[in-house]
């Protein structure tokens, strides 16, 4: 799931970025409106998180001019304006939830996962392909009952993949959903990540899960010898 976050403070910015990717989104991040709405037309999100008071553009205007254009992109507000009348306007204008200023990020993830689950069928926290199992919710991973070390890329790497079980995965896919729209895709960096992650879920066992497509790019299916 890929998060756009529009926020002009940056010490709330990098800490909502930070958050997010530990939790397994791909996030962006625009400080401004103007910047922002240009992602958000120009690029594929599951979520915006918008804060209203911007540079250049409010987020009201952003939200405005998105939902002319027919974009129903699921938007949450976050504001230090608390009055009741900037919540009514704020889902008058399209958003799917308004979250005041300061918040708790936990409620933001919470709040995040419902409205992604309504639009999305969002995937489940627990997901499993034979004997590994993949814990959303608490970020771990198990093949065989065995704990798996994954660094957070691992981790959103191999949900990714999980999610998308069968389906070969080219190395463009790969890099614009875990590392984001500035990825360089000159560099062998998915090639390096799968070589690691196949360490530690494939390497320590008789059956492997990963394959490489040759010419194309990586798939995760059922174990073979």
């Amino acid at each position: 799931m890929r998060i756009l976050i529009v926020e002009d403070e940056t010490k709330t910015a990098n800490y909502l970025k930070k958050g997010l990717i530990e939790h397994g989104f791909t996030v962006d991040v625009a400080i401004n409106g103007e910047d922002g709405l240009h992602l958000a037309q120009t690029e594929s999100y599951d979520m915006i998180v918008l804060d209203v008071m911007l540079p250049e553009r409010s987020g009201w205007s952003v939200i405005e001019t998105l939902r002319r254009g027919g974009n129903d992109v699921p938007v949450i507000f976050l504001s230090a304006r608390d009055g009741v009348h900037d919540r009514v306007h704020g889902l008058e204008l399209g958003a799917d939830d308004y979250l005041v200023k300061p918040f708790a990020f936990s409620e933001l993830l919470a709040r995040i996962r419902i409205i992604l689950r309504r639009h999305y069928q969002l995937q489940p926290e627990k997901m499993c392909l034979e004997e590994l199992e993949l814990d959303m919710a608490r970020h771990k991973a198990w093949r065989s009952g065995v704990a798996l070390d994954l660094t957070a890329k691992e981790f959103q790497l191999l949900a990714l993949m999980l999610r998308r079980k069968g389906e070969v995965l080219t190395r463009t896919t790969i890099s614009e959903q875990v590392w984001g729209i500035n990825f360089d895709t000159d560099t062998n960096i998915v090639d390096v990540a799968i070589r690691r992650l196949r360490k530690k879920i494939d390497d320590p066992f008789p059956r492997k899960l990963i394959r490489t497509i040759r010419g194309v790019g990586y798939l995760l299916d059922e174990a073979s010898e």
